[in-house]
């Protein structure tokens, strides 16, 4: 695994991608902190975290856009393949690689923190939930974006795929709110990304919302396994 993870990192800040994604994440971030705790006059970053969840639903696809559709594009995935290495350490190996470009990028939040600090003292407790929120948010995203990734061979059609599914949990809400079914709007209420991630912002660690994340990223690690040993075996 740490060979895939060293090469999935080179490849990143080797290429514009990794630049281009912090650049927008620092960007929007910064414009928000600005304007939130700036021109807003208050210590809480609640304002900069939630605005960023739109951010990050259409960055992530870009971030793991290239994870496996290059590969299949190139004809490099049948050396991963057939090479001696387990499957799941290959996927892990690209969903960390994707994983720490995103954790530095999201970084950038504790460093509003410690700004804040300067001038009055920030609510540590509620930031620190809320970037675990964010982390596990992104692991899931992450996870899901990469089983995206491994189904085609365009980097193009697995961003749009991606940011399609970043639009329906944005979306999630709303359809809760107008599907005439019972049993159906109850079951997108218990998928509903952004209800789980609310409790994070309001400084609640809970062991659901937790366990929740969690289990989202491992089914599509999981996932994206099933479908490398098809393709191994096919």
């Amino acid at each position: 695994m740490g060979a895939i993870l060293k090469r999935e990192l080179s490849a990143y800040f080797n290429s514009a991608i990794a630049y281009v994604v912090m650049a927008v994440y620092f960007f929007f971030s910064g414009l928000y902190f600005y304007f939130y705790c700036f021109e807003g006059n208050t210590t809480s970053l609640s304002g900069v975290f939630n605005n960023m969840i739109y951010i990050i639903l259409f960055l992530v696809p870009i971030i793991t856009m290239k994870s496996f559709a290059e590969e299949k594009r190139q004809k490099t995935d049948q050396a991963l393949l057939t090479a001696p290495v387990n499957l799941t350490e290959i996927v892990m190996g690209k969903f960390f690689g994707a994983y720490i470009l995103y954790a530095i990028c999201s970084v950038i939040f504790l460093v509003f923190s410690v700004v804040i600090a300067f001038f009055a003292a920030p609510s540590w407790g509620v930031i620190l939930c809320t970037f675990i929120g964010i982390l596990l948010f992104g692991a899931a995203l992450i996870a899901i974006n990469i089983f995206i990734s491994v189904l085609t061979e365009s980097m193009v059609v697995a961003a749009i795929f991606g940011m399609a599914v970043g639009f329906i949990i944005l979306m999630m809400s709303t359809f809760t709110s107008v599907i005439p079914f019972e049993w159906l709007s109850a079951a997108f209420e218990k998928i509903n990304f952004i209800m789980y991630y609310v409790n994070f912002s309001y400084g609640l660690l809970n062991i659901t919302d937790i366990i929740f994340f969690l289990s989202v990223t491992a089914l599509f690690v999981f996932f994206t396994v099933r479908v490398l040993e098809k393709r191994r075996w096919s």
